[in-house]
């Protein structure tokens, strides 16, 4: 009954976003319009169908797209590594990607023949090494690997990668603009091909990660545990750390740092269905689809005409959130 619900939800808050904006427009009009351009029929004359086809449907499916993967991946790391506060933003493996992302922009990294492919491949190299070097430095540090040292580390290498990010800029020269804007945040100007590249990532790696739901639930009790009930932990481990790196990677090479969604969601989504992954994780995609298309259409019509990153708007909501999160452990004994 809830994914009946997400699902709906996922549809009408699409159709809700599209519609309004600056010029906002009736709904009915709104659905006849991307009807007809299902259909292959000729749009009807009049503004509607450049606004809504041409500007905000793909900013939308990009944003509906990138909040599911977010979310699933921030749901996937806190089960594999029984921390609930473990995300990408929190763990610095977003300010990694970003770094991958800034510079392949920043030095022209292209792969002939793939648009947007350098900064992708880019970013989920840089991902998957930044979370590597994360849990490798707490274990090193905490061999417990308690919430304190992870996210310790985390936010360490956090300001370590964005020192870095910072002098890449400094010296970018005409990419200056570009990549500032971008390193907060933003789906403007997002298109179809990158909403393809979205889907593709979150069917490939996030159905890997749908199967791994079973073993996510063993990993609740302990890896030892898992491991005698005949589950090979390190491949798991592995699988998952790849799928959530990728996923991170196309994220952030496409929409920039979308800080806390994959901290939020799984929280607000925990409440309803419970902590079994097998269920959380379908669930929990559709309410990031929600979630980062709400606060897309909240960076676009919040002070118009001026937009926010759309990174700003989430970080705002997350702090908020994570404060709130710390404290509720705070009371019920301890973090």
């Amino acid at each position: 009954m809830a994914w009946l619900l997400l699902g709906a939800g996922v549809v009408v808050t699409a159709l809700v976003c599209i519609s309004v904006g600056s010029v906002t427009l009736p709904l009915n009009t709104t659905w006849k319009t991307l009807l007809d351009a299902v259909m292959g029929r000729a749009p009807q004359e009049g503004v509607a169908a450049p606004i809504l086809l041409a500007v905000r449907a793909p900013r939308v499916i990009a944003a509906g797209l990138a909040g599911a993967a977010l979310s699933l991946c921030g749901a996937a790391m806190q089960g594999l590594l029984r921390n609930p506060l473990a995300d990408g933003s929190t763990l610095g493996v977003s300010s990694g990607a970003s770094l991958g992302a800034v510079l392949a922009m920043a030095f022209g990294l292209e792969i002939p023949g793939l648009p947007y492919a350098g900064s992708i491949a880019t970013a989920i190299l840089f991902a998957f090494l930044s979370l590597v070097l994360i849990l490798f430095f707490a274990y090193t540090f905490d061999r417990s690997f308690s919430t304190h040292t992870i996210i310790l580390v985390g936010v360490i290498f956090s300001m370590f990668a964005s020192s870095l990010i910072s002098l890449v800029i400094a010296f970018s020269g005409e990419m200056l603009r570009t990549i500032t804007f971008w390193s907060m945040g933003s789906l403007a100007g997002a298109s179809y091909t990158q909403g393809l590249m979205l889907l593709a990532a979150l069917m490939v790696f996030g159905g890997l990660l749908f199967l791994r739901g079973g073993e996510l639930n063993a990993f609740a009790i302990g890896e030892e545990n898992a491991h005698h009930v005949g589950i090979n932990v390190r491949r798991v481990k592995l699988e998952v750390l790849v799928c959530v790196s990728a996923l991170i990677g196309v994220c952030v090479s496409i929409g920039g740092t979308i800080g806390f969604v994959g901290l939020i969601v799984p929280h607000i989504t925990r409440l309803i269905t419970g902590p079994n992954h097998r269920k959380l994780l379908p669930a929990v995609t559709l309410g990031g689809a929600i979630f980062l298309m709400l606060s897309d259409l909240l960076a676009r019509t919040a002070l118009s005409p001026i937009e926010l990153p759309i990174g700003v708007v989430t970080s705002l909501i997350g702090a908020a959130t994570f404060v709130g999160i710390i404290f509720r452990r705070r009371k019920r004994g301890g973090v």
